[in-house]
């Protein structure tokens, strides 16, 4: 897999993992709480932070029955139609070059989901380092080759999709001239129990289209984002809002700032604790070898005794010959006088 650039940010596997803050639509039509929340994101430590670009209009239509309405209860929206919830949760294209320029200040890289060929029209205008394809529209191939024929960097969430739909979807976004692809692993409902995670997954999709992986993670916790670690996942995207009492389309499954801080610490923790195959003692570790258990005299012996158990123990500190030797010196001959508290040593034992 070879290492993809996005801004100042360099994914790959022997690089930190980059760690996306998905504003979404937690701002609530408010554009002084959208720039609060691309400042409070670049405060908690993370990379970047992720827009959506549509309008309701690029999405359904305005019908309030049938298919077009939410139903089921279990869905957060429920009440709603897909039309009002994506007025609702719509970031207003007016607002981005401010949330661009904003983020930039702050030293983020900004970057957006796109639904539609006029949202990457309009995202290109705003010269965007990458794009994000929602799961929802992996089978929306003609959206995918839009994008992939920037060249810019895809980031393509997989969350529900087969392995025969990510596999279209790959060869499509190849063909059309992305070079630079990551494949998110994710769960496509809201909020997502960890036990649908299926992190095992993420080194099986980098396997199968040599690429870098990462997680959407729409989890209640951080749990899912720090193990994902661990397999291979280097680019986190987590829902930020600036508190959850205050309501947003998304904020039941997102993070308040001072979680997302949490969040940022800990996958650097578990990416510097990956490290790499290594056994035996470190430089670090050298002051407690010390606390190793060894062979000592307990009892005072003269040379020409015969050393017994009741006058050998392997006790702390180290110092003396390791425990595996205790067979093998019992029963033989003190070769001269050692008093309690002595380390055994060869020297010490007469070897036929």
């Amino acid at each position: 897999m070879h290492e993809i650039i996005i801004g100042n940010i360099t994914i790959g596997k022997d690089h930190p993992p980059c760690i996306v803050a998905e504003m979404s639509g937690n701002h609530n039509h408010s554009l002084e709480r959208a720039l609060q929340l691309v400042d409070k994101a670049a405060e908690s430590g993370c990379h970047a932070i992720k827009l959506q670009t549509y309008t309701p209009d690029t999405m359904t239509l305005n019908i309030k029955s049938g298919p077009f309405f939410i139903q089921n209860p279990k869905n957060p929206w429920a009440g709603e139609s897909l039309y009002e919830l994506y007025e609702k949760a719509a970031t207003p294209w007016e607002w981005h070059a401010a949330l661009f320029d904003r983020a930039k200040e702050k030293g983020l890289i900004a970057f957006s989901t796109p639904f539609d060929a006029t949202a990457v029209d309009f995202l290109e205008s705003l010269a965007v380092p990458c794009y994000k394809i929602a799961a929802n529209e992996i089978l929306d191939h003609p959206l995918i080759a839009r994008v992939a024929k920037t060249k810019k960097p895809l980031i393509l969430s997989t969350a529900g999709a087969t392995l025969g739909e990510i596999d279209d979807a790959v060869r499509l976004a190849r063909q059309h001239g992305c070079q630079d692809l990551i494949l998110l692993r994710g769960v496509n409902t809201y909020p997502a129990p960890v036990e649908a995670m299926h992190l095992r997954t993420l080194p099986h999709l980098a396997s199968a289209f040599q690429c870098a992986v990462g997680l959407s993670d729409h989890s209640l916790g951080i749990g899912a984002a720090i193990a994902s670690i661990a397999y291979g996942g280097r680019l986190i995207e987590k829902h930020i809002t600036l508190s959850r009492s205050e309501g947003g389309v998304d904020s039941g499954f997102s993070l308040e700032p001072h979680e997302f801080a949490a969040l940022t610490q800990a996958v650097k923790e578990a990416f510097l604790a990956e490290g790499k195959v290594s056994y035996g003692m470190q430089a670090i570790e050298e002051p407690s070898y010390v606390h190793r258990r060894s062979l000592y005299f307990v009892k005072e012996m003269k040379a020409g005794d015969i050393i017994m158990s009741e006058h050998i123990r392997a006790i702390r500190p180290g110092g003396g010959l390791h425990p595996k030797y205790l067979k093998t010196i019992m029963g033989k001959i003190v070769a001269r006088h050692v008093t309690v508290g002595t380390p055994v040593s060869w020297e010490h034992v007469l070897c036929e």
